[in-house]
């Protein structure tokens, strides 16, 4: 029986391979049906995606998403400052404090710890939400009223996270800023007159914009695995469950080698110059 090992690990290791492959292009075909429902109601008026619908899920997916993210980042924001500084101390470049807390911040450390508060406070939340729609059969439903769920349940979650990820990406980057620097006062001794002037001496627009635009495909990745999850919910409340544990999975996995390609990208087009 051992001599048989070797087959059934490489015939489960293409299983998986074929199946994360089959769930790529699964999310994708959703992503362009998507796309497709939102530039037909840009050119056909009869056509709504619905609007209330979006500001309803931009208030539960970023609204109430503003406390744990200032949280988490005000809290980063001094951890950074109290890092920083013994190593810098020991160079005498304690005022350079700022410039990295700065960079780390709009780069990189913003946008992603927003991503990851929103995979866990709404990406399972939308998951769970639309997986118990298809067990209570709601999508049917939809479906044979001739509503299309994609229309109706995946464009406003889509928009919902893009928006309120760069928005909360923006929020991340002030308080961190702001708790660094009110850290660098009371325990540094550096002036805020320093601080902000080194703040700016580091970092520039590309610096901000290159966050933003991180915090926006994060979004959508994050909207996307959560809607693509749930729509393939099957095996009743146990199947739920699995799509909101592999949402926040898959999503993190995500957001991080959305990360990594961003920062290979702009360091070969000079951005981190």
């Amino acid at each position: 029986m051992s001599s048989h090992a070797p087959r059934r690990a490489v015939e489960k290791l293409g299983a998986h391979t074929l199946g994360t492959f089959e769930h790529i292009g699964g999310l994708w075909l959703l992503l362009m049906q998507a796309l497709t429902w939102m530039f037909r109601s840009l050119c056909n008026r009869n056509i709504r995606v619905g609007q209330s619908a979006i500001m309803s899920q931009i208030v539960r997916i970023g609204i109430q998403s503003i406390l744990i993210v200032a949280l988490v980042s005000g809290a980063i924001g001094f951890i950074l400052g109290f890092q920083m500084a013994p190593p810098l101390a020991e160079l005498g470049q304690v005022e350079r404090v700022p410039n990295i807390i700065a960079v780390a911040s709009l780069r990189e450390l913003g946008p992603l710890l927003a991503g990851i508060v929103l995979v866990g406070f709404a990406g399972a939340a939308i998951a769970a939400e639309i997986g118990t729609m298809v067990v209570g059969e709601e999508i049917e439903a939809l479906e044979a009223h001739a509503l299309n769920p994609v229309r109706f349940l995946v464009v406003p979650r889509l928009i919902a996270s893009v928006v309120s990820l760069v928005c909360l990406a923006v929020l991340s980057n002030i308080v961190m800023l702001s708790a660094a620097a009110l850290m660098s006062k009371t325990v540094l001794g550096i002036s805020w007159t320093t601080y902000y002037q080194n703040t700016l001496a580091q970092v520039d627009h590309t610096d901000y914009l290159t966050g933003i635009s991180k915090a926006a495909i994060f979004g959508l990745l994050i909207g996307l695995i959560a809607c693509g999850n749930g729509l393939k919910v099957s095996g009743g409340a146990a199947g739920v469950g699995r799509a909101t544990t592999l949402t926040v999975v898959q999503s993190i996995v995500a957001v991080i080698i959305a990360d990594l390609i961003f920062t290979i990208v702009f360091y070969a087009l000079g951005w981190f110059g």
